[in-house]
């Protein structure tokens, strides 16, 4: 009783087939958009068939194969729980063992990991796919910035929608389509910054907003909301480099993880365990206290993708399992690393085929 439920090392590195019993919508990165054959389709239309025997690599491996995604590892499916909070499918998993009412559901595909520099894609539909990524994280207000960054990249989102700048289809667009809580305050700074982008094509508007973004501290960033051993709220994330800490919308602590040694969960306790030369022998382990025993879980699950993902050189090994009981989570990340991944589309890339961007839609 009391002993730790989850349990993963921080390594010091470099760097069935689907059936026909249930349905379940895919929806794209867009706002508002249903799927077209030009993007990612499931079966022949919005729903696609699924057995309940069918693993959530099983969708996910059709998602990526009709919509043609080599750089894959990249993306995954969430859908909302119960609580209405969104959740990773986990590809080893039963579906039906994760989603409480399967023949109501509806899969979102989102970006999973994200890289510090847009540069490592290597894919223009990869690209192009995270550029609505940021578009979905501005109007959700995730993707924080000043209102001139804001109508900056709105800027950059008209000009890949529209092309180059024209008066009244400008007006037309930015009335017709929201890409900014704020936007009414800041459609003549969106406006000026369109005139300045002439000529630029859709593709290089895509990589303009990722170098916008990546710069940004809330890239990518992603609250669980927790509290610290004196009750102080603050919110946790997880990024490439390690661990975040935030109060409010401002960073206060960054945890890299050659500085931790170990993550750990036990009940709604987080346990971060660091490296003795960083605070001492006897201040190693930090603890924060997250809502629910679930909501613990599925933050140190996501902490151990992303270190499996963006530090590991090859694919972490799952835990053989025994045969009267398990201790602890035998969760393991079980997709290919970042280097990985690289390496697979270098090799690859002569199979690339072209891929037609998705025709806008009004909100």
């Amino acid at each position: 009783m009391g002993e730790i439920e989850g349990s993963y090392r921080v390594l010091q590195t470099p760097g069935t087939r689907l059936g026909a019993q249930f349905n379940a919508g895919i929806s794209t990165l867009e706002p508002g958009q249903s799927l077209s054959t030009n993007v990612v389709v499931v079966g022949d239309g919005l729903t696609n068939p699924l057995d309940p025997r069918a693993f959530g690599q099983d969708l996910l491996s059709e998602v990526f194969l009709r919509g043609n995604l080599i750089e894959s590892d990249y993306f995954g499916l969430e859908f909302q729980n119960m609580q209405l909070n969104w959740l990773w499918l986990e590809p080893t998993k039963l579906i039906v063992k994760q989603v409480r009412r399967p023949a109501n559901s509806m899969f979102r595909l989102a970006v999973k990991f994200f890289p510090p520099d847009p540069g490592q894609l290597q894919e223009e539909f990869t690209r192009y796919l995270f550029s609505l990524q940021m578009k979905r994280d501005l109007m959700e207000g995730r993707l924080i910035c000043t209102e001139n960054t804001g109508a900056l990249l709105a800027s950059h989102l008209v000009q890949s929608e529209i092309g180059d700048y024209d008066a009244a289809a400008d007006r037309d667009f930015l009335m017709n389509n929201k890409l900014l809580p704020y936007q009414e305050k800041v459609l003549e700074a969106i406006v000026d910054f369109h005139r300045k982008h002439l000529g630029q094509t859709p593709a290089e508007s895509d990589f303009q907003i990722l170098e916008i973004a990546r710069k940004l501290e809330m890239y990518g960033v992603r609250f669980h909301p927790a509290a610290d051993r004196e009750g102080t709220k603050i919110n946790l994330a997880v990024a490439h480099m390690g661990l975040q800490v935030f109060q409010g919308h401002t960073k206060i602590n960054t945890f890299n993880w050659s500085k931790i040694r170990k993550l750990s969960f036990k009940r709604k306790r987080f346990l971060i365990k660091l490296h003795p030369e960083v605070h001492g022998p006897h201040q190693d382990t930090l603890e924060f206290m997250m809502g629910s025993r679930d909501q613990c879980k599925v933050f140190w699950k996501i902490c151990v993708e992303y270190h499996s993902f963006f530090r590991l050189v090859d694919q972490p090994q799952p835990k053989p399992k025994t045969i009267l009981f398990t201790r602890g989570s035998s969760f393991r990340y079980s997709g290919r690393t970042q280097k990985q991944l690289v390496e697979y589309v270098r090799e690859n890339g002569a199979k690339r085929t072209p891929y037609q961007r998705c025709v806008f839609l009004s909100n």
